[in-house]
């Protein structure tokens, strides 16, 4: 085995992916299922909107277009929608804010078109009134997550260990020889940390560091409806909450169809650890944000509510390359909520410094060790600091 992904996500599935096409032989390994964590929660979105001029922008640009190879190689169905993603403001203030955001993002090579306040309802007719207008993003996209990373599991060909634990990272003289798990070791010369919000405790079991933590969000899921909701349609707001670094309760109306009929409703976050206590003050944010969008939405009844854990990193940027602190690891981790939209790019990335191949975006921002260390950092071998149900 020339390697060992462990995180069965999308992201993991698209290091395998990718990695498989290198010519590289892969095992991934997940305690769960597949899309068990942050994927599953997820809705999908592919997302250049909400990114300004950047690192993450250029990885969610590579992303775009390897999406839509995706779409066409994959043998089987995705849900991949080119639906355009709608940016809206309520006030003139707001509206002259999002020009500017829009200017820099075409410099990088953002499509995007200014919609006035009459236009808007050619693109959504059922938005609130009163509106001062928008930005037009046709590149967004959307895919269904858990289709998504279950196809490219398939297409690598990988050998799947599911239901096992990773407990530890084999080294020998602080180089990675592979894996154990609940279950067995798998040796080999390269291992992957794809494992999402539980990334750190992985980190910490080759004795190096990695700040990733967890922000919970909710979503609303609507009853069936026909297709009145064209476009993800957020608040200009939403932008500002992704960058924020508050750990308190943040929300902006962020409303999107479905193929199959319910309307998803988002988006909260919040650095509350891995509680998964069911906030009704989120909740009932997110439907008044909704309704403020789209007013026909307070008549609508929510079906159910679903919460995930997006894994942060402090300067909102993934981790991704080699660990020059433990030779033979590498990491595909830390992507907030964007981790569906970046994952084929990340898969690439992480394929081509797997063989040494030039990489086709530049890795320095990215770079794991970017952090300052711990003030104690651990010795080989611990656990970071999880609780129990939450261990990687």
């Amino acid at each position: 085995m020339d390697v060992v992904i462990i995180g069965a996500g999308v992201v993991g599935a698209a290091c395998a992916y990718y990695a498989s096409r290198s010519g590289l032989s892969v095992a991934v390994v997940d305690r769960g299922p597949v899309a068990g964590g942050t994927t599953g929660a997820g809705e999908g979105n592919l997302l250049v909107s909400d990114k300004e001029a950047g690192p993450e922008l250029d990885l969610a640009l590579l992303s775009t277009e390897l999406w839509r190879d995706l779409s066409a190689e994959l043998p089987h169905s995705v849900e991949y929608e080119t639906k355009g993603g709608l940016v809206v403001a309520p006030d003139d203030t707001t509206l002259k804010a999002l020009r500017h955001f829009a200017e820099g993002q075409r410099a990088a090579g953002v499509v995007s078109a200014e919609v006035g306040p009459d236009a808007l309802y050619d693109l959504e007719p059922h938005l609130a009134p009163g509106l001062a207008g928008g930005f037009h993003y046709p590149q967004d996209a959307q895919v269904q997550p858990a289709q998504a990373a279950a196809r490219l599991l398939k297409a690598s060909g990988a050998e799947l260990h599911l239901g096992e634990e990773v407990t530890g990272i084999l080294l020998e003289s602080g180089t990675v020889r592979g894996v154990r798990t609940s279950r067995r070791a798998l040796h080999a010369p390269l291992v992957v940390n794809a494992a999402g919000t539980w990334a750190g405790a992985v980190a910490a079991l080759a004795g190096t560091d990695l700040p990733v933590l967890p922000r919970r969000g909710f979503v609303l899921v609507t009853e069936p409806l026909p297709p009145v909701v064209r476009h993800k349609v957020y608040a200009a707001d939403y932008v500002a909450d992704v960058a924020s670094d508050s750990a308190a309760l943040q929300s902006s109306g962020v409303v999107e169809g479905t193929p199959s009929g319910p309307v998803l409703i988002g988006a909260t976050r919040e650095r509350v650890g891995f509680d998964r206590t069911l906030s009704t003050e989120a909740l009932r944010r997110l439907a008044t944000q909704a309704a403020a969008l789209f007013p026909f939405l307070a008549d609508v009844r929510v079906m159910r509510t679903y919460h995930g854990f997006r894994p942060y990193l402090p300067d909102h940027l993934p981790a991704i390359g080699p660990d020059p602190r433990v030779p033979g690891l590498f990491h595909a981790c830390g992507h907030e909520g964007a981790g569906i939209g970046l994952a084929p790019a990340t898969g690439a990335l992480i394929a081509e410094s797997l063989t040494g191949a030039e990489p086709r975006l530049p890795l320095t921002p990215f770079r794991p060790d970017r952090f300052p260390p711990p003030p104690h950092p651990r010795p080989a071998g611990a656990q970071a600091p999880t609780t129990p149900q939450e261990t990687p």
